[in-house]
């Protein structure tokens, strides 16, 4: 018994410890945690401040007393004359006297600005301020105490402190005063130019300037020399003079041309490096053949297994995604390291730093690759025998139904596999699409898929699943040099395409998706692998997440992004919203804040928000004016068929309006439904949304919903699915994440610095629903049946008018009116379609007081 409860208790012990790290770890990252440290090292600098001021001038008269210290019976009068006492005084003399002298208040500074870099939003660089007042400390001890120990002897001051005392005697010992002078001044350069680099080179160019000088000086005098002679010749000098003033002119005005010319030439090729950097929406890829002996039939039997370059993990710094390094990084590009060196400093002369977003969260790292799951063994291989064996039942088939093959050639994918099959002349394709069934009936084989013709080959294409089906992981995609290297604003790489290729699209372009499918066939991972895509690319103050989750438990792992990803409707508690009664209000709050993007691209005289967010970066816009670095903001609504259930079409509307108009804005937005019916997804809706991802459908009818065509029932479920983009449909295996790396990354996020209050939207008001005022309701007048009424609804929990007819034998009219003034006392919620109004109070005790209150303040 007892080796069989000694694990249970290791256990015990490892949870007790694991939950003391997590209490400990949410207590130090709490906001109001850290608001109360910061004061706590405001106030103690406030203290130690006035102790090191008074010591100066106290210090005589109380070093007597701190050698001999303080007892509880000594009068007050013979206390220590230091303004913070004798604890401020034994403070003060030790910082001084016993560390580094005079230089210890940059022990003062350091605790200051690490206190307000905890209260405020200051953006300071606490390492460097350390160094720097380390360095001076260490610096002026020495130098003080060099020039002051030979005058200390009588004095209750070391003014370079224990240390400069010591170290200054210790040098002077061995490499003498000049020495010890050397070694001071030598430090100094080194720090110099270690910690100021930019303050060294401008040195240099000033002493490069004088030495140029003397020449033009020269040139000037001569001149002058020259005129001073020619006197007599009034005319002639004067045209000379004219001549010469002239020349040096348009010799300026050439140098101002080229100035002007090397700033168009920047600007051109920056602008051409932005139209470089945009990528397709499919990737093209130039594949590596592998041949591999088979039997031939007519033209033979080919294999092609596409050993993608995108594939190779991308030489990423460890322990995080390069962009986790570079992330507060500000490099020079090509054009400005190849710009003359006049016109860049020019240019600095002029132009101020450009805003960095980024700096909002200076410290924020990325999610490091490591908390994604990797699957070794992982690698297609071509299994010949199954190959083969699909190939000749492939081909059977279709000679049963008179339909000759002169070639067959097959593509391994993760889960499927393509037979791209080169049919003899005169047969119609039509031929082979109606034999779907047949083929898949003798391969034995779900999700059999004909594809007549392949787009851009004079080919027909079967594609037939793999018996060993591979998982394509989250971590493969996210390490690949596609993924690391790309310049899309909203990157989402989903998985592998048939062919092996990584599938990546820009959300940005899309700009909408839907995410349609039957139950448990891969919804959910497709967004996952959306939030992944997102999170591993885009900075906190770059990228805001809009949540809408009717099931509760889809997005609840995302709940720790609230202080750096997500926003949230302004009076919530929570950022993802669960509730259905507020979906609609959500979306009308969007349509706002769409509306005021609208108003600032205006203002900014722009028309999308990468031209106002450059424009703002490069300090063209006036915060004043209401101008701020505008994030994108990317909506993802789960289960929405079940939202029309509830809502009906008030929700369609705000949608359609976001879907219409929110692109240039930078608000997208992916809608998911396991029910894709016309009813669920409208035309207005589909016409909005160019890009669909499709996962298994359990009907044909479904599929047309989604993709305008069939297919997407013969998938194959977990991942599998057809994405429609820009007209062309293609077959990807979806990158899957499971939920303890979600949960991983998700804790990762959180335990950094995040903002102090989440991204709000804004408040949005139903001009449908009228006040008090507006409907002309006066509680002085309320029902006779008012006080019941309300204690019927509070004690059933259901706002219903038709339940007060019943009870009350009421007529609509008058039950109606009852209604509205319950909703003005504030006992009910508003209307919301033809649903119960949400009630407000959950006890009868506190209705009572509720109804006292209106009977006191309201009498008939």
């Amino acid at each position: 018994m007892t080796s069989k409860n000694e694990p249970v208790e290791g256990e015990k012990k490892e949870n007790f410890f694991s939950k003391l790290k997590t209490r400990i770890k949410n207590s130090v990252t709490n906001s109001n945690t850290k608001i109360c440290v910061g004061i706590i090292l405001l106030v103690l600098c406030l203290y130690v401040t006035v102790a090191y001021i008074n010591f100066f001038f106290t210090s005589s008269t109380d070093a007597s007393l701190i050698e001999t210290g303080i007892s509880p019976t000594q009068d007050a009068e013979d206390g220590a004359l230091n303004a913070s006492g004798f604890s401020g005084a034994v403070i003060a003399d030790f910082m001084v006297n016993k560390t580094f002298g005079v230089s210890s208040f940059g022990i003062i500074i350091v605790l200051w600005c690490i206190g307000m870099k905890i209260l405020t939003s200051f953006k300071l660089e606490i390492r460097r301020i350390v160094g720097n007042c380390l360095f001076w400390m260490l610096w002026i001890s020495l130098l003080l105490g060099l020039i002051c120990t030979p005058f200390s002897d009588n004095s209750s001051i070391y003014w370079g402190g224990l240390h400069g005392q010591n170290t200054a005697t210790t040098l002077n010992t061995y490499i003498g005063e000049f020495g010890t002078t050397l070694v001071l001044l030598t430090t100094l350069m080194i720090f110099m130019i270690l910690m100021y680099p930019n303050v060294v080179e401008k040195i240099k160019n000033y002493f490069a300037k004088k030495e140029n000088e003397p020449s033009t000086d020269g040139e000037k005098k001569s001149d002058n020399n020259t005129a001073n002679n020619q006197n007599g010749e009034s005319a002639t000098t004067s045209s000379d003079e004219t001549s010469t003033e002239s020349e040096n002119k348009s010799a300026v005005e050439e140098e101002e041309e080229e100035i002007e010319e090397n700033k168009n030439d920047i600007k051109e090729e920056k602008q051409e490096e932005k139209t470089v950097a945009e990528t397709e929406v499919k990737e093209e890829t130039t594949e590596k053949t592998v041949e591999k002996p088979a039997e031939n039939i007519d033209g033979g039997f080919k294999v092609k297994i596409n050993d993608d370059d995108d594939d190779l993990p991308f030489d990423h710094e460890p322990n995080a995604v390069k962009d986790a390094a570079s992330a507060n990084e500000q490099s020079l590009t090509p054009a400005e390291q190849e710009m003359p060196v006049s016109v860049f400093e020019e240019e600095n002369s002029i132009q101020l730093e450009p805003i960095n977003p980024r700096e909002d969260l200076p410290h924020y790292q990325f999610p490091p690759i490591e908390l994604l799951k990797e699957y070794p063994n992982n690698k297609i291989e071509a299994n010949e025998e199954e190959l083969k064996d699909n190939q000749q039942r492939i081909i059977s088939a279709l000679e049963t139904y008179g339909v000759q093959v002169t070639s067959i050639e097959a593509q391994l994918g993760p889960t499927v596999t393509l037979y791209e099959i080169t049919l003899a002349p005169g047969i119609r394709i039509s031929k082979v699409q109606s034999l779907n069934k047949d083929i898949a009936m003798s391969l034995k084989a779900e999700g059999v898929r004909i594809i007549a013709p392949i787009p851009g080959k004079g080919t027909i294409g079967i594609e037939v699943p793999n018996q060993k089906k591979l998982i394509v992981p989250m971590h493969d995609m996210v390490a690949s040099k596609k993924y690391q290297t790309n310049t899309m604003e909203l990157p989402i790489i989903l998985g592998k395409t048939i062919t092996n290729n990584n599938y990546m699209i820009d959300l940005a372009k899309c700009p909408h998706v839907i995410c349609a499918g039957a139950t448990g066939q891969g919804k959910s991972v497709a967004l996952n692998a959306v939030l992944m895509s997102l999170l591993y690319k885009k900075h906190p103050s770059e990228l805001k997440l809009v949540l809408v989750d009717p099931k509760t438990v889809e997005f609840s792992m995302y709940a720790p992004l609230l202080k750096h990803y997500l926003a949230k409707m302004p009076g919530e508690d929570e950022a993802i919203i669960t509730d259905v009664t507020k979906v609609v209000a959500a979306m009308n709050s969007l349509c706002v804040e769409m509306e005021n993007r609208y108003e600032l691209l205006k203002k900014a005289k722009v028309r999308n928000i990468i031209e106002y967010n450059d424009k703002y970066k490069e300090r063209r816009l006036n915060p004043e004016n209401g101008h701020h670095f505008l994030p994108y903001i990317v909506v993802i609504i789960d289960e929405f068929a079940d939202l029309i259930m509830q809502v009906g079409k008030d929700i369609e509307t705000p949608v359609a309006r976001l879907a219409q108009k929110a692109r240039a804005i930078g608000i997208h937005v992916i809608l998911a439904t396991q029910r894709p019916s016309v009813n669920v997804i409208t035309g207005l809706i589909k016409s909005n949304f160019p890009v669909r991802f499709a996962c298994k459908t359990a009907q044909a009818i479904d599929s047309k919903t989604i993709l305008d065509c069939t297919g997407a029932e013969t998938l194959i479920g977990r991942g599998d699915m057809l994405i429609l983009s820009n007209g062309n449909l293609e077959r990807v295996q979806c990158a899957f994440v499971d939920t303890p790396e979600v949960e991983a990354i998700n804790d990762f996020i959180q335990a950094q610095e995040g903002y102090l209050e989440p991204y709000e939207l804004p408040e949005y008001v139903d001009p449908n629903v009228e006040s008090a005022e507006d409907k002309g309701i006066d509680l002085r007048n309320r029902d006779p049946f008012f006080e019941e009424a309300a204690r019927l609804i509070v004690g059933s929990g259901q706002g219903s008018t038709s339940m007060l007819q019943r009870k009350f034998s009421l007529g609509y009219n008058r039950s109606g009116r009852l209604m509205d003034q319950l909703e003005v006392a504030g006992i009910v919620g508003p209307q919301v379609g033809s649903k119960p109004r949400e009630v407000y109070i959950n006890d009868l005790d506190t209705l009572e007081m509720i109804l006292q209150n209106i009977n006191n303040n309201n009498p008939r």
